[in-house]
């Protein structure tokens, strides 16, 4: 399939270029089964920078000495763990830590409920299993095993989701470094380099919590929601932009001033005040997060492309307003509309237009 048609490419080839740059330039000492060093590593992540006449661009806005951490644990034997709100880009840095470390973001596993040890170790292809036996040619390796066996980073998403048994086939792997396949009589070592990258979001601490045991193997970074306006903002108009190059929207990007308005909700209904602190206000049923936000400006820009001049509206934005605010259609409906009575209504002739058209769809 030509790449055009791909409709989303691994990090690692969506900023190739940036990638290829980075090690050419390469100056400092690379870990082994790395692709460039930690510096290097850290310099991706960052952006705001050019190299060999390449502009890196920051795929992580945030706390640096974060992704510091995050990047010298995995110079170390520790897996690492990403823990966060939803929407605080664990997935997102998990992807792309990988990408500069190995070149290989796509060993993962997909924490589920319906995730079971064959995800975390290895499967068998059972036609090939009845007609030779057990034998490596019927064996289907998970991505754990494969990244054991090449010494890279393999991706475990949403931990916390996955059931206790699941969890626990990771414990061993961790401390011993070693996977067993009893069945081959074989004991698979882990080549240098392996590492695993968890994340977990803390709404779902409750679902499958991870033992003790299994918390001892990691290193525990915690991703903060953004600290402040302004960086939340460079975070939504840098996404949406990346976001949007690969979608045919057919839409300009957002004003300052819609990003603005968004983010001033999003920060808002989160954190259940006004911005000055002045007016408490009752929070929503789904979290309102960043990535919320990114989803939701690009959803306007599908509806001005597609039905409009191009331009986002106010209607087109009070769309997406509401499919994002209303999750849950008794408790949110009335603390959206409290909020659209109470703050936004007062808040002058420039929410005006916005203000109508969100009353309107609310009901």
């Amino acid at each position: 399939m030509a790449e055009k048609n791909v409709q989303r490419l691994p990090a690692e080839e969506l900023y190739q270029r940036e990638l290829d740059a980075l090690i050419a330039a390469e100056a400092d000492p690379i870990p082994t089964g790395w692709k460039m060093s930690p510096r290097s590593a850290l310099t991706y992540l960052t952006g705001n920078t050019t190299v060999k006449g390449v502009d890196i661009t920051p795929k992580y806005m945030g706390n640096k000495r974060l992704v510091e951490i995050a990047i010298a644990t995995l110079v170390t034997d520790r897996a690492l763990l990403l823990i966060g709100e939803p929407g605080t880009a664990k997935s997102w840095l998990s992807e792309h830590l990988a990408a500069a470390v190995n070149g290989d973001s796509t060993k993962v596993v997909q924490g589920t409920a319906g995730t079971t040890e064959e995800h975390i170790r290895y499967s068998w292809n059972y036609a090939m299993l009845i007609a030779k036996g057990p034998c490596l040619e019927a064996m289907v390796k998970s991505p754990v095993y494969r990244a054991m066996e090449t010494g890279s980073i393999a991706r475990v998403e949403e931990i916390s989701r996955c059931a206790s048994e699941v969890q626990d086939a990771l414990i061993s792997i961790l401390s011993e470094k070693r996977l067993s396949v009893p069945e081959l009589g074989l004991e698979v070592p882990a080549a240098k380099g392996f590492s695993v990258i968890a994340t977990a979001n803390t709404r779902d601490k409750g679902v499958n919590d991870m033992s003790a045991a299994l918390k001892r193997r990691f290193n525990i970074v915690v991703l903060p929601t953004p600290a402040d306006m302004a960086t939340e903002m460079d975070i939504v108009r840098t996404r949406v932009a990346q976001l949007s190059s690969g979608l045919d929207l057919n839409a300009r990007q957002p004003g300052e001033d819609t990003v603005e308005k968004v983010v001033t909700i999003f920060r808002e209904l989160r954190a259940g005040a006004t911005l000055d602190g002045k007016q408490k206000l009752k929070t929503t049923s789904g979290v309102l997060s960043t990535a919320e936000a990114i989803s939701l400006l690009a959803n306007s820009m599908a509806l001005a492309g597609s039905f409009g001049d191009g331009r986002i509206s106010d209607s087109d934005l009070a769309a997406a307003l509401q499919g994002a605010v209303v999750k849950d259609e008794d408790q949110d409906k009335v603390t959206w509309k409290e909020y659209l009575e109470n703050v936004m209504k007062k808040r002058g002739h420039e929410w005006l237009p916005l203000y109508r058209a969100c009353r309107e769809l609310n009901g």
